[in-house]
């Protein structure tokens, strides 16, 4: 084997950032919580991922990322300008990389996708098969969700993102751009080239739902990931959802070492919305019904989670995916109340009530 073969793939980027060094705790905890090893060398730190290396260097204002392959390379100049461009934002940053991949115009985490197929399990849960070409990246990098972008009545005919030269979509004029919504990718073929993804589907504004009510087979939509933060992995969990989050909260349970323990709870609509998933873990699963409560009033899934004791031995991880208000609850109990942080646990908001957007909400 040559040596040009086995070579890693390099670029770096200058900043243009006169506080760089403000910005660098909030950076790297970010970065961090992609599960990547800091390690401080005087002004410079460097990170280490599964799958590439980094480093900023807060005196020359330069990063650098290298990787084995292509879609490694991609994901880290994705995390890093991303990082910077969110707490860096008051700056506005320039970030032009040089080296490998640096004149590429594809997307690398970008995929046009078919509907295969369309089933509901439950009134107000439907799954899309969906088909596409080369998605082995979506099982990569620990990320459970992808951004979804639709075609509207507005924009029947969307044109898809392309790569900028900051390694981060360029986006298309409003007039031809889709919408994006993020969802969670239940279950994945990559050797078939499948991916199911569940919608919940309700009345109001919601273009996800509105796509899905309407979604047959033949019909494209292109998909972005994969995204989100990894779950950590750990001896005993706690979950919490509603349904915008059941699909990851299922995921999960199908996909855990079976050695795993916890309690998990799942709010939902009524009796009729239960759906069969094959836990292969020895995570205890407890439905909860609002029978009659809108959706996002109901505190009862925020108190069941913030009920449940956590073991005093063993690696732990709280992870809930609900309504804004919901997970604000949790969150603050987890990080306030048990003085616990990102490195073990999850809130995210999936949906605000009398909001549009966010995830599967």
């Amino acid at each position: 084997m040559s040596e040009a073969s086995v070579r890693e793939l390099a670029c770096e980027a200058r900043l243009n950032l006169r506080r760089l060094p403000d910005y660098m705790d909030s950076i790297s905890d970010r970065l961090r919580s992609f599960e990547a090893d800091a390690l401080h060398h005087g002004r410079r730190i460097d990170f280490r991922f599964a799958f590439g290396g980094a480093s900023i260097d807060m005196e020359q204002l330069v990063m650098r990322a290298n990787a084995p392959d292509r879609d490694g390379l991609a994901r880290i100049k994705d995390l890093l300008a991303t990082a910077v461009q969110v707490y860096a934002r008051e700056e506005n940053p320039e970030i032009v990389w040089t080296g490998d991949l640096s004149g590429e115009t594809c997307l690398a985490q970008f995929r046009e996708m078919t509907v295969r197929e369309v089933r509901d399990l439950t009134p107000h849960m439907r799954r899309i098969r969906l088909a596409g070409q080369d998605l082995g990246r979506f099982a990569k990098f620990g990320g459970m969700h992808i951004r979804m972008l639709f075609p509207t009545r507005e924009v029947p005919d969307p044109l898809w993102p392309m790569l900028g030269d900051n390694g981060l979509p360029v986006w298309p004029a409003d007039d031809r751009r889709p919408v994006a919504r993020v969802y969670t990718i239940r279950a994945l073929d990559v050797a078939r080239g499948i991916m199911d993804v569940d919608f919940l589907v309700h009345p109001g504004d919601s273009v996800g739902s509105a796509w899905a009510m309407q979604a047959a087979a033949g019909m494209k939509v292109g998909i972005m990931g994969p995204v989100g933060r990894p779950v950590r992995q750990a001896q005993w969990y706690i979950m919490g959802s509603d349904e915008t989050g059941l699909p990851a909260l299922a995921r999960l349970l199908e996909t855990l070492p079976a050695q795993t323990r916890g309690v998990a709870f799942v709010e939902i609509a009524d009796e009729h919305e239960k759906q069969k998933i094959d836990n292969a873990t020895g995570i205890e699963l407890h439905w909860l019904t609002r029978d009659g409560v809108p959706a996002g009033e109901d505190k009862l899934l925020a108190e069941a989670v913030r009920s449940v004791a956590w073991p005093q031995d063993g690696s732990t991880f709280g992870w809930f995916a609900a309504e804004a208000g919901a997970a604000r609850i949790v969150r603050e109990y987890w990080r306030d109340t048990l003085g616990l942080g990102r490195d073990r646990t999850l809130a995210a908001a999936y949906w605000r009530r009398g909001a549009a957007g966010l995830m599967a909400g």
